[in-house]
């Protein structure tokens, strides 16, 4: 009776005027007479349930809690003592109070329509076809444009991080320049000086989340200026290709040989801007050459604009550099890059460094997107490329990198001697292309029923070409690599071409 004489009377001051708890919008007033204990255990346990509280998670201290809601301690307690014996919630000594386990759930519900039969690969991929990809099971996985995520510089970022709260003050923690903080613009100018040949100031450099976000910037930037096309290299990228035409901007293809994009092709488009990938092709691996750099410069300075994007320009194996097409022509060059091939995809980080005329629309688009990208992990990174640990793990990356694709190169040798290798000398990843007439989409599903991961070459084409597969390396391990390859090779014997072993 005294207890619910407490809560009775708690609960009054709570209609009274108490605001109630953050915590799960709890409210006291919405407690039956009586009842305050069981209905604040109740809707914990409903919380449990539905999994906004799940297994793990703390719940505040009875004294916190109690004060936050305007009842008595021994409410909270009395609730808390509910759950607990319910087996929900558990009581760790100075770890406080943790959601121990869910109750029983409800019957599931119906089942969600069957996968088409082929998964990814399905005739016609959707927009949603790499995420599909990435969820799907298999053994081993050898899509491109992941470096090894277990290299990730931990203790370095770690340090930095230390160092940069060390020093932090408090007005460090309000709202940065939407376009970046100084120190990281200040520390990409000096990478890309030392590491791609770009000589920009700091205020050239507009910080994105990733080479996505500065492509969603940049189409409308372009429209108003009267440029709705933007050229893209065939074979290239799907994923670019998609998000450019997302964006309402039209992609006309232009062919690449040994040399690298055809200019001449490039000007019969008629588009004002194309998007390329000059240090290492995707998914090809050609270099742009010499000759076809001069004749790309002329058609810019004729007023075309090129969006260079330097995605794994710095792993290189077995040729010189090659400097960023920006080097040779800033004024008509949208350079964009990011640590997702440095890195981790993960941190979403990336650049723009764009023509004079572009830099105030495209720092404009970036404030009105999103107001800037968290301060706190930019200035860990710009501490990571100011210390040396970046370039330190560039030059970790490049030998563990190296053996990977020695190791892949070794495997396809031995596994599918027919397969013809594109695009070794740099990257993250290999292009082999067959001979025969079929479908690589139909290979690549094959691949995955033996448990391999891959993309097909026809994803990235819109133009007749020989099938393929673009074979990532550098987040498996050799001896994973080798067994890829073999399951690879299986799967490949149901398809036309030389004869097989």
């Amino acid at each position: 009776m005294e207890q619910a004489k407490d809560g009775e009377e708690e609960r009054d001051g709570a209609r009274a005027g108490r605001a109630g708890a953050d915590f799960l919008q709890l409210d006291p007033a919405e407690a039956p007479r009586g009842g305050l204990a069981g209905w604040l255990a109740e809707r914990l346990r409903g919380a449990i349930a539905d999994g906004r509280l799940p297994t793990g998670s703390r719940l505040p201290a009875t004294r916190a809690l109690a004060a936050e809601l305007g009842v008595s301690r021994g409410v909270v307690t009395e609730a808390y003592r509910r759950l607990s014996e319910g087996g929900q919630i558990s009581g760790r000594g100075r770890n406080g109070t943790v959601v121990a386990a869910a109750p029983a759930p409800a019957p599931a519900p119906a089942a969600p329509a069957p996968a088409p039969p082929d998964g990814p690969f399905s005739a016609d991929p959707g927009p949603d076809v790499f995420a599909e990809l990435r969820a799907a099971p298999a053994r081993y996985d050898l899509t491109p444009g992941v470096p090894s995520l277990s290299a990730f510089p931990r203790a370095a970022w770690l340090r930095a991080e230390r160092a940069v709260l060390d020093g932090l003050s408090a007005a460090d923690l309000g709202y940065g320049d939407p376009a970046g903080t100084p120190a990281l613009r200040r520390a990409v100018a000096g990478w890309l000086a030392r590491n791609r040949g770009i000589r920009a100031a700091p205020g050239d450099v507009v910080i994105v989340a990733g080479v996505s976000q500065a492509l969603s910037m940049l189409v409308p930037v372009l429209a108003e200026r009267g440029i709705d096309a933007v050229a893209v290299e065939e074979p290239g990228s799907m994923g670019v290709r998609r998000h450019l035409a997302g964006r309402g901007a039209a992609t006309p293809p232009v062919p690449v040989d040994r040399h690298g994009i055809r200019v001449a092709a490039l000007r019969a488009t008629g588009a004002r801007a194309v998007m390329l990938t000059p240090a290492h092709q995707f998914p090809t691996g050609v270099v742009l050459g010499g000759e076809r750099r001069r004749e790309l410069a002329d058609w810019a300075r004729a007023g075309g604009l090129v969006i260079e994007d330097d995605y794994d320009a710095e792993h290189r194996y077995d040729r010189p550099p090659v400097a960023a097409f920006r080097s040779l022509l800033p004024d008509r060059v949208c350079y964009l890059g990011s640590v997702s091939k440095l890195l981790a995809p993960a941190l979403r980080t990336g650049w723009i460094v764009p023509p004079p005329e572009l830099r105030g629309p495209l720092a404009a688009a970036k404030r009105d997107d999103d107001l800037g990208n968290a301060v706190l992990p930019q200035l860990v990174l710009a501490r990571l490329m100011d210390s040396g640990d970046m370039e330190r793990h560039l030059r970790f990356l490049r030998r563990r990198h190296r053996l990977r694709r020695d190791a892949m190169i070794a495997a396809l040798a031995a596994g599918l001697p027919d397969a013809r290798v594109h695009g070794a000398a740099a990257g993250l990843h290999l292009t082999v292309t067959f001979g025969g007439d079929f479908d690589d989409t139909a290979l690549a599903a094959a691949a995955l029923a033996e448990g391999v991961k891959t993309q097909p070459l026809s994803w990235h084409r819109r133009l007749p070409g020989p099938p393929g597969l673009v074979l990532g390396y550098a987040a498996c391990s050799p001896g994973a690599i080798a067994e890829a390859v073999a399951l690879l090779a299986r799967a490949r014997r149901g398809f036309p071409g030389p004869p097989r072993r």
